[in-house]
């Protein structure tokens, strides 16, 4: 029988230890803050980004939210992107994603500062996650790596499935398992015999935005069971990638939908933009007699 992954407790956890940062850097005259930029009026995205307000607000930063209509033009919201980047109280620059279909999405991820880019999206930033070098890293992806550490199983060694190859989850998720010392396959829809890929794995993480694709027969008994999906059953009913019921006697552990990946991602959030508020400090302030821009980078 699984053990349940708490990633409502766990997000909890994380988000007090970036707020206790946060203050610190407050008392010294220095607040995070995070720009998020909405075009149009997805109902999705607008009640996503007030949680994203609302949890930047509890732990102390500035949050700034920038609502632009529809029909915006891309010109203007690359100029809204420009101005946030040299905005030196906004640490972090997050466009909420999807955007009109007038709007290229890669214009806008290449346009926002490396620096800023608390996504994680940016190609720079995408490529030193795959060559190994510290950079600000995809939420979901940084979150599933907490969740798999919080079962105080080691991830080194272990081999690890993936299903699902999206830039956002599928691929980054498998470096960052891979920089654990994992061995890596990622599994997708032209994987032949998938259940026997799947069941291979001591960790199994699924990001194939289809409900309850995931049966006992994919799982290896005793396997981490990571579900990044949030989909509705045949009763609307919200659930996941994962068919828990069918599932949960046959892995070790398991994350529930809801209450698994999803508050995850937004305490990832919060700590890239503190990570980023950190790094930018340093860079403007550490000048070889900058007592407090060491303090902050050695934090």
């Amino acid at each position: 029988m699984a053990q349940v992954i708490d990633g409502k407790k766990l997000a909890k956890e994380i988000q007090e230890s970036v707020t206790k940062e946060v203050s610190e850097l407050v008392k010294k005259g220095k607040q995070p803050g995070l720009a998020v930029v909405l075009v149009g009026d997805n109902q999705a995205s607008r009640t996503y980004v007030r949680n994203k307000q609302k949890r930047t607000e509890e732990a102390g930063m500035k949050s700034v939210l920038i609502e632009l209509p529809e029909e915006v033009s891309e010109a203007e919201l690359l100029q809204q992107v420009e101005d946030l980047n040299q905005d030196d109280s906004i640490h972090g620059i997050l466009v909420q994603l999807p955007l009109p279909k007038h709007i290229s999405e890669d214009k806008v991820i290449d346009a926002i500062s490396q620096e800023k880019d608390v996504d994680g999206f940016h190609p720079l930033n995408v490529g030193n996650l795959f060559i190994g070098k510290e950079t600000l890293v995809p939420c979901t992806p940084a979150g599933i790596i907490e969740l798999i550490k919080s079962t105080g199983e080691s991830i080194e060694g272990k081999r690890a499935v993936v299903i699902g190859r999206s830039n956002i989850v599928g691929k980054p998720v498998a470096q960052l398992l891979l920089q654990e010392n994992a061995t890596v396959t990622i599994a997708h829809s032209r994987t032949k015999d998938l259940p026997a890929v799947a069941s291979e794995a001591d960790i199994l993480v699924v990001a194939t935005g289809r409900a309850k694709f995931v049966k006992k027969n994919f799982v290896k008994p005793g396997a981490i069971v990571i579900d990044v999906g949030m989909d509705r059953d045949e009763n609307n009913k919200l659930c996941g990638d994962v068919d828990y019921e069918d599932v949960f006697e046959q892995a070790g552990f398991i994350t529930p939908v809801p209450g698994g990946v999803g508050p995850m991602t937004i305490t990832m959030l919060l700590k890239n933009t503190l990570t980023a508020a950190k790094k930018i400090i340093c860079q403007t302030r550490l000048d070889g007699s900058d007592d407090f821009a060491r303090k902050v980078l050695n934090s």
